[in-house]
């Protein structure tokens, strides 16, 4: 009988030992799903949008153009976690954050709320290894979103606010295409989530209240200054802002992920972030370095006084391929972006002839 217990004490000690000389195989932040669904980050009609209690909806001040898209914001953090305030680039998010933005079309944008069609939902991951992106594309009868690497066409029709029936090719962007705006310091990283662009009201189920606070008071977010020391993006249509303001913003959001002393066009030498100086690196009759047709017959990229001259202009009301800018995800002049920069270049003083 002792043997026998010695026995079934040494094959127990030794199951422990194995144990603990395992290699600590822990569950993924994130599992990837095949269906939009499936993660439930959603109640009800998948359609409706309306978030789970523990996905909170947010949205920004300047806004990246998409063709004339609309978005809905979502963000969801792993249980009790918190986000790090950061003053400058996106908040510092925990492992397992998910930030989910979905792009949609108004049938008809002079009656928002009446009906729409929801194109795709990006998924940004904070995984074990950095960020991950997860391109959802929804089917024709708005009841799924699918996992797809590869990118899709999708016809669209819907009414602008001019009353205008507008027809599109909406270009859904590959996986890989993802990094071409998301990379900073060979990273990919997060982009609107930025304490500049989050620092505005939104409209919860409680009331109106700033997002940042929102966050803070919910336990979501650590070391937040006080509001009024924060800087605060406007929107481009703001006009109790500045117009240098408001230009520069929108730069920022539409130009300045690339060119960036970070970003991937940063061998340009041309900056369009919103902290960058006025000068030659701002653009302010800086030559382009390989601009090839993009320059049309223009010189410099931008001539204070003379939009009509300047590269930045010229490249932002064309949809020609091989000149537009942004490369990705606009193929659509956005013709009020474009009226905002031309009047800020107009404005500048004058140089030369």
């Amino acid at each position: 009988m002792k043997k026998q217990l010695l026995i079934v004490l040494f094959l127990v000690i030794t199951v422990l030992v194995n144990l603990a000389l395992m290699p600590n195989v822990s569950r993924p932040v994130f599992e990837r799903k095949q269906k939009l669904s499936e993660y439930n980050f959603f109640t009800g009609k998948l359609a409706d949008l309306q978030p789970a209690p523990s996905v909170i909806p947010y949205d920004i001040n300047s806004v990246l153009f998409s063709n004339y898209a609309e978005k809905m914001r979502f963000i969801k953090l792993p249980n009790g976690s918190k986000a790090n305030y950061t003053s400058a680039g996106a908040l510092d998010f925990p492992k397992g954050t998910v930030i989910i933005k979905n792009f949609y079309y108004e049938h008809d944008f002079r009656k928002p709320g009446e009906g729409r069609r929801i194109i795709e939902t990006r998924l940004l991951v904070h995984e074990e290894n950095g960020w991950t992106a997860y391109p959802y594309v929804w089917n024709d009868e708005q009841t799924e979103g699918f996992y797809d690497v590869a990118g899709d066409v999708k016809k669209i029709s819907y009414i602008n606010a001019s009353g205008k029936r507008i027809k599109i090719d909406y270009i859904i962007p590959n996986k890989n295409q993802c990094k071409g705006c998301h990379i900073r310091g060979g990273n990919m990283q997060p982009i609107g989530p930025t304490a500049a662009q989050l620092n505005r009201e939104y409209v919860y189920a409680t009331g109106k209240q700033n997002q940042l606070s929102y966050w803070q008071q919910q336990g979501l977010l650590n070391g937040l200054p006080a509001i009024q020391t924060i800087t605060k993006f406007p929107a481009m249509d703001d006009l109790s802002q500045s117009l240098d303001a408001r230009a520069r913003a929108y730069l920022d959001v539409n130009c300045g992920t690339c060119h960036h002393p970070l970003g991937p066009a940063n061998t340009s030498g041309l900056f369009l972030h919103y902290s960058q100086g006025a000068s030659i690196e701002l653009g302010i009759m800086k030559s382009p370095v390989a601009a090839g047709r993009g320059a049309g017959k223009n010189s410099f990229d931008i001539v204070p006084g003379k939009p009509h001259k300047s590269i930045l202009s010229f490249r932002m009301q064309t949809n020609d391929p091989g000149i537009a800018m942004p490369e990705l995800g606009r193929e659509q002049i956005h013709k009020e972006g474009v009226k905002l920069i031309k009047e800020w270049i107009e404005k500048m003083e004058s140089v030369g002839p």
